[in-house]
């Protein structure tokens, strides 16, 4: 196992009726602003949840974040922030909002172009970022619980991430009874982001991260056992319950901690959404596939041990054990309806010069856990998705 340092300040307050905990979590004297996405959050009730529990805190709220947050979108907030004198942001959504709450809580303490230093040098030179706190209403990402987000500017049709210890955030409140009413595209899409984030942080080579490997293969396996029963019963609590927290455990650092990861599949991915606008979990399901058969070699014994502790597949011949264990992987996403070819999305072979070069001019030439998938490889990763 490799050296390293775990830190997660982030409170979790799980279950059903926890909004009403925000009023114990929150500054009595803060004046706060509530970041949310489309009008469900609104429709549904749960902003007037949040509100209530807000009790006669100063409030503004900010509207209309898209799935994959926009950098001109949330710069508004930042005005906003500055004109009302705010200081304290509540996200209420599900990754995206949170990820865009991210980025305002550190733009607004920003002295440079928030894009050059927050996203394009990656956030090393921030030093500040206002407190916030969220209200999870769509697992998936995680970023309920971790330090990471991803940014979309859509005018130079580019997508860059960046993490920082300073955004995390203070608390989530984790209420399974906000998912009820979440399209079943939706359901299925943070099912298959929750399980590539584990993937990514699993299937690289063996690092004697045994109690790692073993948290991975529990999270996985639960996600593969309530996945479909969660589209055809979304208010199932329990299945909720096991879903989102199964979200939260994907990407909150623990099992990721000693161990090497890949991520390639994201990164490609990222190009592929900046590019033409699919959910970010539909590149996923599209380039993993490809991921783990251009690098079966590299990543034969996880493979192996993928094949045999998650998929229970037990073939004599290994080959054909890490055949059917990518099969699996690829019905399961298909069984959860997300398509896992870019020709189910109407994309074909004359986009993927583009996409390589735009993982050319963001620096993303050598990828993977050990930085071997070049741009040769990334070109065959995303022919063999087609």
């Amino acid at each position: 196992m490799n050296n390293f340092e775990f830190y997660n300040p982030t409170r979790i307050v799980f279950g059903k009726g926890q909004i009403k905990a925000i009023d114990e979590l929150v500054p009595q004297s803060a004046r706060v602003l509530i970041l949310f996405g489309g009008q469900s959050a609104r429709k549904h009730g749960t902003l007037d949840e949040v509100t209530a529990a807000l009790g006669q805190r100063h409030i503004e709220t900010f509207g209309g974040i898209e799935a994959n947050p926009g950098y001109s979108t949330l710069m508004q907030a930042v005005e906003l922030i500055h004109d009302k004198n705010l200081d304290f942001l509540l996200a209420v959504g599900g990754g995206s909002v949170i990820d865009g709450t991210k980025f305002v809580a550190a733009a607004v303490e920003c002295e440079g172009d928030p894009w050059q230093e927050i996203l394009v040098k990656g956030a090393k030179d921030i030093r500040s970022a206002l407190p916030f706190g969220s209200v999870l209403t769509l697992p998936a990402t995680g970023s309920e619980m971790n330090y990471n987000s991803v940014i979309t500017r859509y005018e130079t049709r580019e997508k860059l991430s960046f993490r920082s210890e300073l955004v995390f955030p203070r608390f989530s409140i984790l209420d399974p009874t906000k998912s009820f009413t979440l399209p079943p595209k939706q359901l299925a899409n943070g099912v298959v982001d929750a399980f590539v984030h584990i993937v990514e942080q699993y299937l690289t080579y063996p690092a004697e991260g045994r109690l790692q490997d073993r948290f991975s293969e529990g999270l996985m396996q639960t996600l593969i056992e309530i996945g479909p029963a969660l589209l055809n019963n979304p208010t199932d609590y329990d299945l909720q319950a096991n879903f989102m927290w199964t979200s939260s455990l994907a990407m909150n650092g623990l099992i990721g901690a000693g161990v090497p990861e890949d991520w390639a599949t994201h990164w490609i991915g990222h190009e592929i959404t900046a590019l033409h606008g699919l959910d970010h979990a539909q590149t996923l399901a599209i380039v993993l596939p490809s991921v783990m058969q251009e690098q079966r070699a590299a990543k034969r014994d996880k493979l192996l041990q993928y094949a045999d502790r998650v998929w229970h597949i037990n073939e004599a011949d290994e080959e054909r054990r890490i055949d059917l264990a990518i099969t699996k992987t690829r019905d399961f996403f298909e069984q959860m309806g997300v398509k896992t070819r870019l020709s189910d999305y109407q994309i074909g072979a004359e986009a993927i010069p583009l996409v390589v070069e735009q993982l050319e001019k963001h620096g993303l030439t050598r990828l993977g856990e050990r930085e071997d998938i070049d741009l040769g490889k990334s070109r065959k990763i995303l022919q063999a998705s087609l």
